[in-house]
């Protein structure tokens, strides 16, 4: 595998972008469908379509879906070719896919590090930051495990009835059905690892 292959060669987000792009202008073309028809189907406007196809804008998750249901596929159509034309994903410092997940409602940053379609298992790697704007939220709740790894700062992480002090170094592994989350923001920015691993078709 050559190394201009890796998503590193034009940065990780841009050439995640361009791929996601092309895979959902193909499958728009596939069915018949023009950009406003598309558009409107998934709740868009054609301008936010047209940047999403082009590479401009990374689309979120709530965003992919929709475009998905909307042409009756599967989330993971829109990166197979992607994972087909590599089995490693490199991301260089400071880059990643920022992902719209539900705690950037609480200002919470996502960025994603690697995505894999294929297997029975799937597993989404995030650098997850915390700043002055980010607010405390303990009620995630979400399909498989997590595992998290403090990097810089400090958050009182809730699972459960249970909490803890994280502070650089510290890590946690757990049942992601129960409800969890940083419960208090001790010493900002905080940054953590959250590795994400569940079971293919219960994780939306």
């Amino acid at each position: 595998m050559s190394h201009e292959q890796t998503p590193g060669s034009e940065t990780g987000e841009r050439r995640l972008e361009q791929y996601i792009g092309t895979e959902i202008r193909r499958h728009r073309k596939r069915h018949g469908l023009t950009v406003a028809e598309m558009a409107q189907q998934a709740g868009l406007s054609q301008g936010m379509l047209s940047k999403i196809e082009n590479g401009q804008v990374a689309p979120s998750l709530a965003t992919l879906s929709a475009l998905a249901e909307a042409m009756n596929v599967p989330i993971s159509a829109f990166f197979t070719p992607f994972e087909q034309s590599r089995d490693v994903t490199y991301v260089p410092k400071g880059q990643g896919l920022e992902i719209d997940r539900r705690g950037t409602r609480a200002g919470h940053v996502y960025k994603l590090l690697g995505h894999g379609v294929r297997g029975e298992v799937g597993v989404e790697p995030y650098l997850i930051t915390l700043t002055e704007e980010s607010e405390a939220y303990g009620e995630f709740r979400h399909e498989g495990v997590e595992f998290i790894y403090m990097l810089s700062g400090e958050v009182v992480y809730r699972h459960g009835e249970r909490t803890f002090h994280l502070k650089p170094g510290d890590s946690l592994f757990f049942d992601a059905i129960v409800m969890h989350g940083p419960q208090e923001l001790v010493e900002l920015p905080a940054v953590y690892l959250s590795v994400i691993s569940y079971p293919r078709g219960e994780n939306a």
